[in-house]
């Protein structure tokens, strides 16, 4: 099951995909920043526009490997320092649970430690989000604390810490 996906910068057209995932609940059951309306594809291409601008991100879509299929996002955030805040979701429903998000993180990870030199990668996760811990702890992230908005459970990783046999 390794090896299904590769990412690549997002890029405007990916909205004429993402503002459907962003108007299905489901999706967002485990965020903290859920649509609270609903959501256009005018809207979402302003969205992205936008985001595309913003310096200290990295935004990817998560592509499958055997049709180029667009899945998921995932990003880096607030890129200063060494750190970046990491982001990840996927929005074909039908393929959670077969190990993508997995597999984007490591691709996500290793851009961030040895293409960009970044020293320490952070997360906020949901506890009720169980896949996503087990596969951030397997991925070499540690819990640190919590929010204390939210209830969310807060971990980074140190380049140094990362498993690069992954």
């Amino acid at each position: 099951m390794d090896n299904l996906v590769y990412i690549r910068p997002l890029v405007l057209s990916d909205a004429n995909v993402s503002y459907q995932w962003r108007n299905d609940s489901d999706i967002w059951k485990y965020t903290e920043f859920k649509p609270d309306r609903y959501i256009s594809l005018e809207t979402e291409q302003e969205w992205i526009k936008g985001k595309l601008e913003n310096k200290d991100e990295r935004r990817f879509a998560i592509c499958l490997k055997e049709n180029n299929q667009y899945i998921g996002n995932i990003q880096l955030l607030t890129i200063n320092n060494g750190l970046a805040s990491f982001h990840i979701f996927i929005g074909e429903k039908s393929l959670w649970g077969n190990g993508i998000g997995k597999q984007a993180t490591k691709l996500i990870l290793k851009y961030a430690f040895f293409e960009l030199g970044l020293k320490c990668v952070l997360l906020e996760v949901n506890p009720l989000n169980i896949s996503a811990c087990k596969t951030y702890e397997r991925m070499g992230f540690v819990a640190v604390g919590s929010n204390k908005v939210n209830g969310f459970i807060k971990m980074k990783l140190n380049k140094k810490e990362f498993p690069i046999q992954l």
